[in-house]
């Protein structure tokens, strides 16, 4: 009955147009996804970062748009819609990209929140859709299609089982998914991890960066980034990095990672050809203070990176010239190291393209488990 009264309520769409609407689209998620034991909070104030023009530097390249859904006062959703002109160059396409997507078990909202993008790309000039995506690879992407009883984290997309039923009634079909692991951590490295360790350092003669605090790894940050957009390049949608985009990242995020989970794999001439980048899960601590850094978030959050037995697996990946030949192992027997030291008893890795046969090999040799998959859907006009 309650529902009956709140559908009758006519729908409106409304443009983010300021700071005060722009917080409000952030607040759609918080809503709807209120009690919910298995959605990781974003940091809001990375939410803003990220979608804020002037924050962004992925806007001297990137158009996009914001739209909250609204019947009465009620917030029931929510969508961005995004051109990234860069990557539509990079793949020869015209494709308009949404994300941020969020919406009440109701078709009329969801249609009317992909209808408003689609209008919009069409005005520009584009001829299909897809999504969830975001501005660039480092921002989250793909819809959840497996797993919704299990722990969503940071760097990952929470949604509804319900959406899946929206996406394909209006038409929308695959155009790549992501799979996730969780494994347990061995109290022993394997000891055909260790082997091949050694014999790719050898043989190469690579070596790993020891570093003791976080600013130790700054010197090589740049250099990961560029060996990430080498690795990165032919994944779907993925267009590289710029070195602003890269200047925010590492003063966003390196400044406060702990360095004995981060492994950089260096040639003779110091360049990095293999990283792995993995952190304290954050995910309990975010769901303790709603996202929020104050008053007590960050006490929360610092406490969460100094005590915990969970992992998160943020990145990693080897400059082509390299790959197939055992580098990964090099730079997940040094992390491995870490875990057991630091008392870590499970790792989460982030979505990889189910195809990316080579990132996906390196855990066969962990006992562990595909627990998520997500999805990027597609529609041409």
């Amino acid at each position: 009955m309650i529902n009956r009264m709140i559908n009758s309520i006519p729908l409106e769409l409304k443009l983010v147009r300021t700071r005060k609407d722009l917080k409000r689209f952030i607040r759609v998620q918080f809503q709807l996804y209120k009690g919910n034991q298995y959605w990781c909070p974003p940091l809001r104030m990375d939410e803003y970062n990220t979608l804020c023009r002037t924050k962004n530097p992925a806007f001297e390249f990137c158009e996009a748009a914001y739209w909250i859904a609204y019947r009465g006062n009620k917030m029931v959703g929510r969508i961005a819609g995004i051109i990234n002109h860069h990557a539509n160059n990079r793949w020869n396409e015209k494709l308009v990209r949404f994300g941020w997507i969020d919406f009440v078990d109701d078709t009329e909202v969801s249609e009317k929140l992909m209808d408003t993008v689609t209008a919009w790309g069409k005005e520009k000039g584009m001829e299909g859709i897809h999504g969830p995506l975001g501005f660039s690879d480092m921002d989250n992407e793909g819809m959840l299609i497996k797993g919704y009883e299990e722990q969503s984290t940071l760097a990952s997309i929470y949604n509804h089982p319900y959406y899946v039923t929206h996406m394909e009634k209006m038409g929308f079909i695959k155009a790549a998914d992501w799979v996730q692991y969780e494994f347990s951590i061995p109290p022993e490295i394997p000891d055909k991890v260790e082997r091949l360790s050694m014999l790719v350092r050898e043989k190469f003669k690579l070596r790993l960066i020891k570093a003791r605090k976080a600013r130790e790894l700054l010197p090589y940050a740049p250099k990961m980034f560029n060996t990430l957009n080498a690795a990165f390049n032919e994944l779907y949608g993925y267009t590289a990095l710029t070195t602003k985009q890269v200047d925010m990242y590492i003063k966003a995020y390196f400044g406060f990672i702990r360095p004995e989970f981060v492994s950089f794999v260096v040639d003779e001439q110091d360049d990095v050809i293999g990283f792995g980048v993995s952190m304290p899960s954050l995910t309990k601590a975010l769901r303790k203070c709603n996202g929020k850094l104050f008053p007590f978030g960050f006490l929360y959050l610092l406490r969460a990176m100094k005590k915990n037995d969970t992992i998160d697996m943020y990145l990693n990946g080897v400059r082509p010239d390299y790959q197939g030949k055992g580098v990964n192992a090099l730079y997940y027997n040094e992390m491995h190291r870490a875990y057991i030291k630091y008392g870590i008893k499970k790792a989460i890795t982030n979505p990889q393209l189910e195809e990316n046969a080579k990132a996906l090999t390196i855990w066969k040799n962990f006992n562990g488990r595909q627990h998520l998959t997500r999805r990027c859907w597609i529609k041409h006009f």
